[in-house]
Order: structure tokens, then sequence, then C-alpha cells
């Protein structure tokens, strides 16, 4: 979230001194509804539904039916709460999932659950930013839930299509394959946050070497900031996936980790990536500065020049000034025109000079 959306909105913090797993929401004021939507499928069934109470995910039991549970908007404490009291959810899990200012983070709940906390980026093009919403995941026997901050984006609807047309492995795996196709998709729409980024930096990069203002330095602190932002969500994942492909967990499938070693794969190179845009925005500010540095350097060069044409001249004019009696030039009706003219050839003679050196 950028420091003028968080001036701009009425933020909820979590009160001092509460204790552990007391359900507070933390974030900004939300002024819609949560919406929870069911989907049942496995290979031959789809279903999808708007859950209104926690009593209609009864089918949820089913042991033939892989379970996912979507909630838009984390902003009702009742409702986590009854989310958590149907699926047996412990009190600090539930207590992250409505913290929307919590680092990514993952945690194993013995063979019951896995959650992971992870940031969805979006790109601002109106406002040059980028955007940054709270997702929770839960993995558990036969069903996933997914805790999504706001009703910013339709962040899991390629997923949802992806379900309903049947395509790919989705319908097919379990509820551990849902869980990777979640965690794979808010990774790699990382890349076309970062692609937003290489962009703008481009751009500024050619202004820069073309036209250097000094509004570009900062565009340059704008952008390191948000390159910050971009890697502050994605580090921790670096150590989240990397123990979910290490670590064996009955909930995940053996032929599961090898695309969760995927996901670590592309966070390791979107991390890269990073790098070595932070050294290329180190190489621009080097760029911007020794730029300023030869523009000034161009005019002292061209004012140096000038005086130099100018001391001699200045010089002539100093002598012929002074008031002494015993100056026979003086008294040369045509003194006025040779000294005026010996002026110029000497600031021509100069210029040749400069110009034959090529200090102009």
């Amino acid at each position: 979230m950028s420091r003028n959306h968080r001036k701009s909105e009425k933020y909820i913090k979590k009160k001092v001194f509460t204790s552990p797993g007391t359900l507070e929401y933390v974030g900004k004021e939300v002024p819609v509804d949560t919406v929870i939507k069911l989907v049942e499928f496995n290979e031959e069934f789809y279903q999808q539904k708007v859950v209104k109470v926690m009593n209609d995910c009864k089918s949820a039991t089913h042991e033939n039916h892989i379970n996912w549970l979507d909630v838009d908007g984390v902003h009702e404490v009742s409702v986590i709460a009854s989310i958590g009291k149907h699926y047996y959810l412990h009190p600090l899990l539930l207590e992250d999932v409505l913290n929307t200012e919590q680092k990514p983070k993952l945690e194993h709940f013995g063979e019951q659950n896995i959650f992971v906390v992870m940031k969805m980026l979006q790109y601002n093009e109106a406002n040059n930013e980028i955007e940054t919403e709270h997702v929770a995941l839960v993995l558990g026997q036969n069903y996933v839930i997914s805790f999504q901050e706001v009703h910013k984006s339709d962040v899991f609807g390629a997923i949802f299509e992806r379900l309903k047309a049947s395509v790919g492995k989705t319908r097919k795996g379990k509820s551990d394959y849902l869980f990777y196709s979640l965690c794979d998709l808010i990774v790699d729409n990382y890349y076309v946050v970062i692609e937003k980024f290489s962009e703008k930096l481009e751009e500024l990069e050619v202004k820069i070497i073309e036209d250097p203002h000094p509004n570009d330095q900062k565009l340059l602190y704008e952008l390191r900031r948000s390159l910050m932002q971009i890697r502050k969500a994605i580090l921790p994942l670096r150590d989240i996936f990397g123990s979910l492909a290490r670590e064996e967990s009955a909930l995940i499938q053996a032929n599961t980790n090898i695309y969760l070693r995927d996901v670590y794969d592309h966070v390791l190179q979107t991390l890269e990536t990073i790098e070595n845009y932070r050294e290329m925005i180190e190489n621009i500010q080097n760029i911007y500065l020794t730029s300023l540095s030869n523009k000034m350097n161009s005019v002292m060069k061209t004012l140096t020049v000038f005086t130099a044409i100018f001391m001699p001249l200045t010089f002539i004019a100093g002598v012929y000034g002074m008031n002494f009696e015993n100056m026979p030039e003086l008294r040369n009706p045509n003194g006025y025109f040779y000294t005026l003219g010996g002026m110029v050839l000497i600031g021509i003679a100069f210029w040749i000079y400069f110009k034959w050196k090529k200090y102009v």
C-alpha cells in the first residue's frame, strides 16, 4: 500500500497488550460486505456457489470432492471467526488472517493445516505506484481456504476459469495441487509487476541520458522505494517455498513437491531480477550525476573561453583608460579605431586558437 493511500484511508490498528489469538481486524475500513465463494470439484464434478452462512458448507465434508472456500474481504471479524470455527482453525492463524500488515510467513499446524501468508502486488498505472494486497492460504485435508484483503481485483479469476473449463491438472489434482496453483499465480504476477517497473525504469534511463533534469532524481528515488516494496513482499517467500519443497508433510503429496520447487525457482529468479534492477538504478543514478557534472563542466569551459578572450581586451581598455597626459596614441586622430581594431583582431585570434584546440 502506498504512503499516500495510507494517509487518505482511515486505518484500523490493533490494540496493544491484547492476548494472543484475539481476533481484531487490522487494515483500512472497507464499505462492502465479505463475499464467500465455495467451489466443489473433482475430475468429473464442478460446482460453484456463494455462501451466506457457514452451515451451507456442510457439503464440504464430502470425501470425494476437493473444496475451495474463497473469502473476499477479511474486515468482518465475525465472518472470519465462523469460518475458523467450522474448519477448526487455530486462533493464532485467524489472528494473522485479520492482520493485513502481517508479513509473509509459513506455519504448520500439525497435520491439520498448512498456513501461508503472501502479498499480491498490483501496479497502479494511474498513480505509478505498487499496491499490496494481503492474501492468506490455508491447506487442509481435501480443502483449501483463501482469504483476500478486499475487492481490489479478481486475484484468483484465472484459477476459477481453469477449474470451470477443466483445463490443466487442477481438476485432477488434490487440494495440495490447488494450493500450489494459487501460490504459483501470485508468484507469476510478480513478473507482470516487475515488467511494468522495468518499462518505467528504461524510459527514465533514456530520458536521463538524453536530457537530465533535477526532477529525474526524485523519480529515481520513487522507483527505488517501489523496488524495495516489491523485494519486501517477495524475499520471505524464498524461505517459505524452500521449506515447503524440502519438508515432508501429510498434506502435500510427493508429486506436488516438484511443482512447489518450481515456484521456489521462480521466487529465486524474481529476487535475482530485483537485485539486477537495484544495480541498474545505482548505475542510472551515477549516469545522472555524471551527466549533470558534464553539463556543468561544459558551461564552465564556455565561460572560461569567453573570460580568456576578454581578459586581454580588458587589459587594453584598462591601459588606455588611464588619464596620463604623456600618451601619444591619445592625440592620434585614428587612435580609437586602431585600438578598437586591434582588440577585435586579438579576440578573433583567440577564438580561432580555441577552435583549433577544440575548446569550443
